[in-house]
């Protein structure tokens, strides 16, 4: 099958050093708070995975609810531990959207397993369809990633519904949306194991790092033992007396987090909820001012028991425009902007490496969609700015400026 490949987004618009951006995608701040944080654990002589780290656990853990959760050096290293534990290998398949990072399909690769991408709900909803990953399970199937788009909630009950009814474990990749819910019940800890990212522009930023949560007490010791080279004990154990040696049980990684990074996701967490709600605020004020203007959707309106993280602000561009010149345009005003993201199932590798399946609402939608700048600190002039900036884009028939009169 000949399968239409969505252009890669265009590179020209970058800036160079010398020339910044008035509107970054993303923004940190580096507070006095999470400065102290920081330097108090570096002081503390202890820079490897010891006390902050099982604090910055214990924390999140109850924010979700409850369960295990294990802090690892990246989100990437969540979901490969976690298809890991949960037995995916060569001869399974495993069912991930395709509109998502690579990380997730090169995990799958890399335990063995084949990716199986499937396709999308539609332009309101970005997540991974019931219907699509139904028609795609086979005996082989093993498990499905599901993947919380920006923030917002998949359909799980249909999803676990699938899983259960066809014997697949679930894998929520919630790099998105930490502190997000659905009913009520946090994103993360609906599955047998929820995968978080902590990248620096996540919405609970550390530069990197990652958490694993699993209500499964057999799935959370298997996940700390590969962590740490399947050592029965830790370094920060024997430094406590609480043991003198180890075992190993199992070959395992090094996947820990460190307690430096651990104490500035101690920080985030306690403004995590704040931080997500202003993230939403800025959302809507996008969505009031550009979706139905000139052909542009934004997809996600409010729905149901949905709390969404709001991590990604992303419009969809009319058919008819060049994405482009779009971002050429708003580059011209030193406002940034990204694509979320390029389909996996069109990278090379994957081309060749996948199981090949018509997903015809992603291709339909990928090269139309466009990431807006959005951080929690956002200011309103720089918000005003972006909504001014996509609507000379957007305003003239081919994509670019308004031209001079």
């Amino acid at each position: 099958m000949t399968q239409a490949v969505p252009k890669a987004p265009s590179v020209a618009a970058e800036r160079t050093p010398d020339q910044p951006w008035r509107v970054p995608l993303s923004n940190v701040d580096p507070d006095a708070e999470l400065q102290q944080a920081a330097a108090d654990a570096v002081a503390s002589g202890w820079w490897s995975a010891g006390p902050r780290v099982a604090e910055f656990e214990r924390r999140f853990a109850d924010m979700c609810g409850g369960g295990t959760a294990l802090a690892v050096a990246n989100g990437t290293a969540a979901l490969h531990l976690a298809l890991l534990v949960l037995g995916c290998g060569p001869g399974d398949e495993v069912i991930v959207p395709s509109l998502n990072f690579v990380a997730a399909a090169n995990v799958i690769g890399r335990v063995g397993a084949t990716p199986v991408f499937c396709d999308i709900c539609g332009e309101d909803d970005l997540t991974l369809d019931p219907a699509d990953v139904e028609s795609a399970i086979t005996p082989r199937s093993r498990a499905v990633v599901v993947m919380h788009y920006g923030g917002h909630p998949c359909d799980m009950e249909r999803l676990l519904d699938l899983a259960a009814r066809h014997g697949l474990a679930v894998v929520e990749d919630a790099a998105h949306a930490p502190g997000a819910t659905l009913g009520g019940r946090c994103l993360g800890g609906l599955g047998d194991i929820g995968c978080f990212s902590f990248f620096a522009n996540k919405n609970l930023p550390i530069g990197e790092g990652g958490m694993v949560l699993t209500s499964d007490a057999g799935l959370a010791e298997r996940l700390r033992l590969l962590r740490s080279h399947g050592m029965t004990t830790m370094s920060w154990d024997r430094h406590r007396g609480h043991a003198n040696t180890y075992d190993v049980l199992v070959p395992g990684f090094n996947y820990r987090m460190d307690d430096i990074r651990a104490a500035l996701g101690i920080v985030h967490l306690e403004r995590l909820a704040a931080r997500n709600a202003a993230r939403g605020r800025i959302v809507e004020e996008y969505r009031a001012e550009l979706d139905g203007w000139n052909g542009i959707q934004m997809p996600f309106r409010p729905r149901g028991s949905a709390s969404p993280a709001h991590h990604l602000a992303v419009i969809l561009l009319p058919a008819s425009v060049s994405r482009d010149a779009v971002r050429s345009s708003l580059a011209g005003e030193r406002v940034q902007t990204s694509v979320h993201y390029p389909p996996t199932h069109c990278f090379s590798w994957y081309r060749d490496t996948a199981r090949s399946r018509p997903l015809p609402v992603t291709e339909s939608l990928a090269d139309r969609l466009l990431t807006l700048p959005l951080y929690p600190d956002m200011e309103a002039d720089a918000v005003s700015a972006v909504i001014d900036a996509v609507r000379v884009a957007v305003r003239s028939p081919r994509g670019g400026p308004t031209p001079p009169t």
